[in-house]
């Protein structure tokens, strides 16, 4: 498995029989490199969203027209994405399980919202905002846990997924800091890898790893920092 962060919340996932494509925004990241595009939308086979603000959905509609690939999200947000003219999708909610042929993804909780303010200022609901656990037959267990707080229930996610690798939001603001995301991987989860997400972005959010990685240290937990379009290869 190839795990590329593409700037953000956004990553790519390789593997012997998908290419996937989590959270794209790439339009108005000031993380993400233009030189990535190609190659994160060659071949892919799925998107997967983790909730309805739009630096997540990003550049979903676009991609999936181009790409053909099918779109996984909650309900209510795939009804919204098709009236943007997205046709192949697979929805589900909190609790589910979407069979992909090459991997399975359960929709889990995120302690997060999930809307859009459209062009006439209405606020569109969007679904409950959730985290991904991405099953493969040959490959590790990988958990993208979306925008979230810290949540006892992640005690739940980790006693049904034992997810091997941990996608997790540190930036504070929106989203846990580094100091309570690593308590969460501490006191939660037992993951073999954790790579840190949604920093370096925005001024108003994190600009580096550094407090989780320090909150980490002694954790048997390999933490990973790639640069943004650097690969994590597991």
């Amino acid at each position: 498995m190839k795990i590329k962060w593409l700037g953000h919340s956004a990553f790519h996932i390789e593997t012997a029989k998908a290419k996937i494509l989590i959270d794209p925004f790439f339009t108005g990241n000031p993380a993400f490199r233009e030189s990535e595009r190609k190659a994160a939308t060659a071949g892919l086979t799925h998107i997967l969203l983790t909730h309805g603000h739009g630096d997540h959905v990003g550049d979903t509609v676009a991609i999936a027209k181009e790409t053909g690939a099918t779109v996984v999200g909650n309900f209510d947000l795939c009804i919204w994405l098709e009236r943007q003219g997205v046709s192949k999708m697979d929805a589900g909610n909190t609790g589910g399980t979407i069979q992909l042929g090459a991997f399975s993804v359960t929709l889990v909780t995120a302690l997060h919202s999930s809307a859009q303010i459209t062009e006439d200022g209405v606020s569109h609901s969007l679904g409950s905002a959730g985290g991904l656990v991405l099953h493969f037959d040959d490959e590790p267990t990988l958990y993208h846990m979306g925008d979230t707080d810290i949540f006892s229930d992640m005690a739940l996610v980790h006693e049904l997924h034992a997810p091997d690798i941990g996608i997790v939001p540190i930036g504070d603001r929106f989203t846990m800091g580094g100091a309570v995301a690593a308590l969460a991987c501490q006191r939660y989860f037992k993951f073999n890898t954790a790579i840190p997400c949604h920093y370096g972005s925005f001024p108003i959010i994190d600009q580096t790893p550094q407090t989780f990685v320090a909150g980490m240290d002694g954790a048997s937990t390999l933490v990973a920092t790639p640069e943004v379009g650097g690969v994590v290869t597991l």
